[in-house]
């Protein structure tokens, strides 16, 4: 009996995650897991503090703050997704995943990745507007705007997430279930699939375009306009005081699309072995969300001091205006 045509065929019962072909023996596996684990136990760390500061410490109520606790929240999400189950392919080589476990992982994964990139352009749009429009900053960016905007991003990337869940129901999976990666990646699991998808695949490639597209515009004219309105400062010190606000943000999106121009460019050579590529996909999905809250620590002035409040017992515990 064939399967509903309307819903993606449980035929397969699970995927096997190939992950990284080439790193078999038990020294490579138990030095990899130790990295993972290391660079996760950091991730998860980091970014519990960052959210325990800043909804503990009145100085960090403010619009900027809210995005930050939006992206701390995503970089325990994402991570999360695919890191454990990484883990365990390392240390007991579970490389199976049931069916519908590696459809919720794709989604999820996709969504909440879009979900990241919204925030950070959003975060880019209220630097663009502390240093471009300082005066009426306070009215044009309020917590309550910050938060509907952030609700916003959140809306889109759970948009998405559903769009490339119907579009998945639609797939037909009967023969291949060895999925080329170390998760249910999007299109190397789209790629098993039995029946044509070539529609699905071109209108999600399209979405995603108009996203990275959008995201890309906004950084870019938001920091244009940045520059321009810093180099218009005649002071030095007033100069250098303008753009130390926006420095861990720009940081923060360097490490992002960084990392994600690597993955694109293995992709493009030849010569790249798949192990290597995949540890570099790993990074990818790591290595942002775990320096995320060390570049604000670091970088931030009102982020330190509310570490040093925190360690110290010195923070109060106001509401939220």
């Amino acid at each position: 009996m064939m399967p509903d045509s309307n819903q993606s065929s449980s035929i397969i019962p699970e995927f096997i995650l190939v992950g990284f072909p080439g790193l078999q023996d038990w020294k490579s596996r138990s030095i990899l897991f130790t990295i993972f684990l290391l660079l996760y136990v950091l991730t998860l760390l980091g970014n519990v503090t960052l959210l325990i500061l800043i909804r503990f410490d009145e100085g960090l109520h403010m619009p900027m703050y809210v995005f930050l606790c939006n992206l701390a929240i995503l970089d325990l999400i994402l991570p999360t997704l695919v890191v454990p189950k990484l883990l365990s392919y390392l240390m007991f080589s579970i490389n199976s995943i049931e069916f519908h476990g590696c459809l919720a992982q794709m989604v999820l994964q996709q969504g909440s990745s879009v979900a990241e990139s919204l925030i950070l352009a959003a975060m880019a749009y209220d630097r663009y507007l502390a240093i471009c429009y300082p005066l009426h900053y306070s009215a044009l960016m309020t917590n309550k705007h910050a938060i509907r905007l952030s609700c916003l991003c959140w809306i889109i990337g759970f948009l998405i997430l559903i769009m490339n869940l119907c579009f998945i129901r639609q797939t037909l999976f009967c023969g291949p279930n060895e999925v080329p990666h170390y998760f249910c990646d999007y299109s190397a699991v789209a790629a098993l699939a039995c029946n044509d998808i070539s529609i699905y695949a071109a209108v999600g490639f399209a979405i995603a375009m108009c996203v990275i597209c959008s995201v890309l515009l906004c950084l870019v004219y938001s920091y244009v306009k940045i520059v321009a309105s810093v180099l218009k400062i005649a002071s030095t010190d007033g100069r250098q005081k303008a753009f130390s606000t926006c420095v861990s943000h720009l940081f923060v999106v360097s490490v992002f699309f960084i990392l994600a121009a690597f993955v694109f460019v293995s992709y493009r050579i030849e010569e790249f072995s798949e192990d290597a590529r995949m540890i570099i996909h790993v990074v990818q999905n790591t290595f942002p969300s775990m320096v995320n809250p060390i570049i604000y620590c670091l970088k931030t002035k009102e982020v330190r001091n509310s570490l040093q409040k925190f360690v110290t017992g010195n923070m109060v515990t106001p509401s939220w205006k």
